[in-house]
């Protein structure tokens, strides 16, 4: 890289100094550029092609939003099976990570999940969310499988890269559990990287469930409450590290305890298990891991939807309208007693604003 070397009045030098370049390339240090707080002149980019717009134009939507589900899952499973990895297949040495180094893996991989792919599939990653959007926020029926199918093959693409990547070292611990005759699909074995599985005294079914349930609920209800427009604590940027610390408190609280917390993360990688270690990887357990979230996550939100919801706050900042109208919205103020002059202000002045464009064209402003 060129630099400006420059000195001050006194004869000394000051180093680079960014202000002198008139180039437009990148020419110093990143570092050095933002210690100084100069904006840099950069090499503009090129323009935008029509060929470009015209491929970006034909992809498929349907297409555009099945990957972005598979990549976001994808983008928070693979951390977290991977810190998972490092951590068992080294002993569980502390210097190998933690189950705290694993919660953070999972959190951090869920924020990566929806800033990545959140624009372009509305970030769900999850059958459950899926399923809520489809009951509560009129979510189309009709893309409910081809995202729930996506959540799990790109839950089941982690897994598979996982193994291939650290092949050797799993199955070293397999052959190893197979000779002490220790299924490879337990407590501790490589399957364990993959998906969850109860320890051997962990035999009271009726125990996990409640387990499951309850920490799938906590986890539901806080994502309601970030998606929630009315919510004054939550601005979008911070949406992504929300959501993935929620995860993560469970993973901190209950881990030790087994949890899965989510449909497609759990089945896929538990197929890649079942495919290298064995089909006892569905084994008694499977069906909670599995199935319990759904009911878990619907319970959570319905509790949000019947105590917390205020949609009338939710229509008065403007992120939504009465489905009659601002008439439903001034009669709904009229029946309940509450109708407010800031309110009623508002409405009157979109009246106005409207009133010259009702006939289809607009009529001389009268100012």
């Amino acid at each position: 890289m060129s630099s400006a070397h420059v000195e001050d009045g006194q004869g000394q030098s000051t180093g680079n100094d960014v202000r002198r370049l008139r180039t437009h390339d990148m020419e110093i240090g990143i570092t050095d550029a933002v210690q100084r707080h100069v904006q840099r002149h950069v090499v503009a980019p090129k323009p935008v092609t029509q060929r470009r717009l015209d491929f970006e134009h034909a992809r498929p939507r349907w297409f555009r939003e099945m990957a972005a589900e598979a990549l976001g899952v994808f983008f928070y499973v693979y951390p977290g099976i991977a810190s998972q990895a490092s951590f068992f297949l080294n002993g569980t040495e502390p210097i190998f990570g933690s189950l705290f180094q694993i919660g953070w893996a999972y959190a951090i991989g869920i924020a990566f999940a929806i800033i990545i792919c959140g624009p372009t599939s509305g970030g769900h990653f999850n059958p459950a969310i899926t399923l809520c959007f489809a009951v509560w926020q009129g979510f189309p029926w009709s893309k409910v499988p081809r995202y729930i199918f996506a959540q799990i093959f790109g839950s089941f693409m982690a897994g598979l890269i996982l193994v291939g990547q650290y092949h050797p070292q799993l199955m070293l611990l397999a052959a190893g559990l197979r000779k002490q005759g220790i299924s490879p699909n337990s407590l501790g074995g490589p399957g364990s990287i993959l998906c969850s599985f109860p320890g051997p005294t962990e035999t009271n079914y009726g125990y996990l469930f409640f387990i499951e349930f309850f920490v799938d609920s906590f986890i539901g209800i806080v994502i309601w409450a970030v998606l929630d427009p009315a919510n004054p604590f939550i601005a979008p940027a911070s949406a992504p590290f929300i959501i993935g610390l929620a995860y993560a408190n469970m993973i901190w609280g209950f881990a030790n305890v087994t949890i899965s917390t989510n449909l497609a993360r759990d089945l896929g990688t538990r197929i890649v298990a079942a495919i290298f270690f064995g089909g006892d990887a569905f084994n008694r357990y499977a069906p909670i891991a599995i199935l319990v979230n759904v009911p878990a996550t619907l319970f959570a939100t319905l509790v949000y939807e019947i105590l917390l919801r205020d949609s009338f706050a939710i229509i008065a900042k403007g992120h939504n309208v009465h489905e009659d109208g601002e008439e439903g919205l001034t009669r709904h103020l009229t029946k309940t007693g509450t109708l407010e002059e800031g309110i009623t202000s508002n409405i009157a002045r979109r009246n106005d604003y409207d009133a010259p464009y009702q006939n289809g064209k607009a009529e001389e402003s009268p100012v």
